[in-house]
């Protein structure tokens, strides 16, 4: 597991990275803590926003009497996550921006700046634990589940995981806050940020139009029926409810609407009304590439585990079967609502994190693409 040598913390100015940093000082590790400036601020409220950070994880720094460095991996975070980020939406699917910034800019940017400052280790604020058995590293749940962050970490690799520690990972929330405030900290009540992964909060929808322009189309039920407009099959996801703009509509039901398809060959959206529509329940769907962080399964081999495609779902007992290239199928044991090409499908078994892949496609019960079944003429 190593010894005790130099350890530099990720310190975002939040409660979790504090308290982290925390651990490792108690623990009698030489620690340092770095400030990742991830994105160039375009406006006023973003910057106050990283400002405010930087000056608490600097008030963090000094009650724990540790040294913080301070970085720009902007470039970086353009050319590795922000361009992925903008290609999977003109694609029409709707990425997960943390998974790749984690193991693009976290745990690679970060972690080469680290050792490049003497560091044998790097520390994160995340909710996640690590074992390490007589060949590897194995990626743990953490105890508490609710905050567990391992969906966000399955990419990450031996190296990466060999030079890192999470602190945090046998402790619940209420317990780190309640560290926090013990030591003083002024990040304690500190509100969880969200948003996108550096990027920060954001009226989404007028944030991605700066890049990709709007594409207006109708909106469309699934018998083919118009009952609205969009502005862009770019800026909707499959189970979205909220933003769709549609009012009443005449000989419907009053149950709400959520999106089911997107018709790329015609530039439809194709809407259904109700949570429990079949056209938003899919048995299999297909991903890839698959990043295994231990060996990954034979060819001909089924892997039976469970799994979960969006975060903070419930683990879903599930069949893998490895198709072309480091693509596979799965098929799990009840159909999934809302399955969203684009998002990561992530595998597990009892309390360990094998990997996972993106979403390519749902799978319909006749064992075709879903999409086929609203390409209409």
């Amino acid at each position: 597991m190593g010894g005790r040598g130099p350890v530099i913390v990720g310190l975002s100015g939040g409660v979790d990275s504090s308290v982290a940093a925390l651990i490792l000082v108690r623990q009698g590790y030489p620690v340092e803590g770095l400030f990742m400036k991830n994105w160039e601020e375009d406006d006023s409220p973003h910057y106050c926003a990283a400002a405010a950070d930087l000056a608490d994880a600097q008030a963090v720094a000094e009650i724990l009497g540790i040294r913080l460095h301070r970085v720009n991996f902007a470039t970086e975070y353009w050319d590795r996550v922000f361009d992925h980020f903008l290609d999977e939406y003109r694609a029409g699917r709707t990425p997960n921006p943390d998974v790749l910034c984690n193991s693009e800019i976290k745990f690679r940017a970060f972690l080469d700046h680290a050792l490049g400052l003497g560091a044998e280790r790097i520390a994160t604020g995340h909710y996640a634990r690590l074992g390490h058995g007589a060949q590897r590293w194995h990626l743990l749940q953490s105890a508490d589940h609710d905050k567990d962050q391992t969906y966000f970490l399955h990419r990450l690799d031996q190296y990466q995981l060999a030079r890192s520690r999470f602190p945090l990972g046998d402790l619940n929330k209420a317990q780190v806050r309640s560290l926090a405030r013990e030591a003083g900290l002024l990040t304690a009540g500190k509100k969880d940020s969200t948003g996108i992964c550096f990027i920060g909060e954001r009226r989404f929808r007028d944030f991605l139009s700066r890049y990709l322009p709007h594409q207006p189309g109708d909106i469309e039920t699934a018998e083919g029926q118009r009952i609205g407009a969009h502005l862009g099959l770019m800026y909707y996801t499959i189970g979205q409810r909220q933003g769709l703009g549609i009012g009443g509509v005449a000989s419907t039901a009053e149950a709400p609407w959520f999106v089911a398809r997107k018709d790329f060959d015609h530039n439809r959206l194709i809407v259904v009304q109700g949570h429990d529509h079949p056209l938003l329940y899919h048995q299999s769907l297909d991903a890839g590439p698959i990043h295994w962080i231990g060996s990954p399964p034979e060819p001909t081999q089924t892997l039976c585990c469970q799994a979960r495609i969006r975060h903070r779902q419930p683990l879903e007992p599930c069949r893998v079967t490895l198709t072309e290239g480091a693509s596979c199928r799965v098929t799990f044991d009840r159909p999934q609502w809302a399955i969203a090409p684009g998002q990561s499908v992530v595998f597990y078994q009892d309390q360990e994190c094998l990997g996972g892949g993106i979403i390519h496609q749902a799978i319909d019960d006749q064992g075709n693409p879903s999409s086929r079944a609203i390409h209409r003429a």
